[in-house]
């Protein structure tokens, strides 16, 4: 069985995000084959984009959010995602069950006798004349019912979990620091969201076992896990098995792949990349050693911007006070700090912040 080191998984995986060459693709084209973009900080998406597709402007992506192309939606792991209008409604009744279990599971004890079905119904009937409405109007319509739980818990519980729910634009677009006002999916984009199939059969958890792979393989089925949070998926993995080809890691974990997926050679060169927080390619797996160092796990999940020189987390950035700074984890090369520059510099135009300096801290 073909055994596939960090750095082969590394550029697979690169190539894949569009972060080896940047794309010539439109943002819902990028977006679908993303799997979606993790948006719970609304001006991230950006960065992420700028970094994949050749020519971006923000005004692309905003045109994309008010034309209905793509929406901002809870879905993978509870987390407000920007996904493609299409994936929002196939994928939103695959993911009721964990998103409840996720609330459940944070809100155990305040949510303790509550029929959360009740709520259900009676969250969609206060949102049934489609009126947009912030998370506060929500539950002021609803605590007198149920006057128990926290103010925050009960809209968290209803807008995250109980009735699938559109972020709309101002919010989220470039520069714009809009509050959330919500509304119910289906009425933004004009149909509803397609049902679980009955039975047995799950064509939604086969997609997206061949999608993720597309967007993230090769992979094991705790990566995907990770990615979703959705359980059950192993037996959506075995009923696509025949389609796909098979490896293992450095530390011998089963991998699946799609047979045609790109996966270059190890010594491929990557570019310096600069990466929103949160971005999918530190997110979409269980195992992260691929892209970031074990002594910088962290970094993936506390919200820094990131890095990549030679395809692995080398380094945060931040803007402040007109300074774009760039704090490496680890020595760089005087030509890996001139790719960072030179990329910095055109982060820097595209952040068009009034950005007067560049600094690169030093590592001690």
């Amino acid at each position: 069985m073909t055994v596939l080191d960090d750095r082969a998984l590394n550029r697979a995986g690169l190539a894949r995000q569009h972060l080896l060459t940047r794309a010539d693709a439109s943002v819902p084209e990028a977006v679908a084959h993303l799997c979606g973009m993790q948006a719970q900080e609304p001006q991230e998406p950006f960065i992420g984009l700028w970094s994949r597709l050749s020519g971006f402007t923000p005004g692309q992506l905003d045109e994309a959010m008010t034309g209905r192309t793509v929406v901002r939606t809870h879905l993978m792991r509870r987390t407000v995602h920007l996904v493609t209008a299409g994936d929002a409604l196939a994928w939103r009744a695959r993911h009721d069950s964990m998103l409840r279990g996720r609330v459940l599971g944070t809100y155990r004890r305040e949510l303790a006798g509550i029929d959360l079905d009740e709520v259900a119904a009676a969250g969609r009937a206060v949102m049934a004349d489609q009126r947009p409405r912030t998370m506060r109007e929500l539950v002021q319509a609803l605590e007198d019912r149920w006057p128990g739980p926290p103010r925050r818990v009960l809209g968290e519980l209803v807008v995250a979990a109980l009735v699938p729910m559109v972020q709309l634009p101002p919010r989220g677009l470039w520069r714009q620091s809009a509050g959330v006002r919500n509304v119910p999916l289906a009425s933004w984009l004009g149909r509803d969201i397609d049902p679980l199939p009955a039975g047995d059969d799950d064509p939604v958890g086969r997609q997206l076992v061949r999608r993720y792979l597309a967007a993230h393989g090769p992979a094991a089925g705790a990566d995907l896990r990770a990615w979703c949070g959705l359980t059950g998926l192993p037996a959506a993995v075995r009923a696509v098995r025949e389609e796909l080809v098979v490896c293992r890691d450095a530390r011998g974990r089963e991998l699946f792949d799609l047979p045609d997926a790109p996966r270059p050679h190890p010594d491929t060169p990557a570019p310096v990349r600069f990466l929103p927080a949160f971005d999918n390619v530190l997110l979409g797996y269980h195992d992260r050693s691929r892209i970031v160092d074990a002594a910088h796990l962290g970094v993936s999940v506390a919200g820094h911007r990131t890095v990549l020189v030679d395809g692995r987390v080398a380094a945060t950035w931040a803007v402040r006070d007109d300074r774009l700074r760039v704090s490496p984890l680890r020595r760089l090369t005087t030509l890996e700090e001139d790719e960072v520059r030179a990329e910095a510099r055109e982060l820097a135009a595209f952040l068009d912040e009034r950005i007067e300096h560049l600094h690169i801290d030093s590592v001690a």
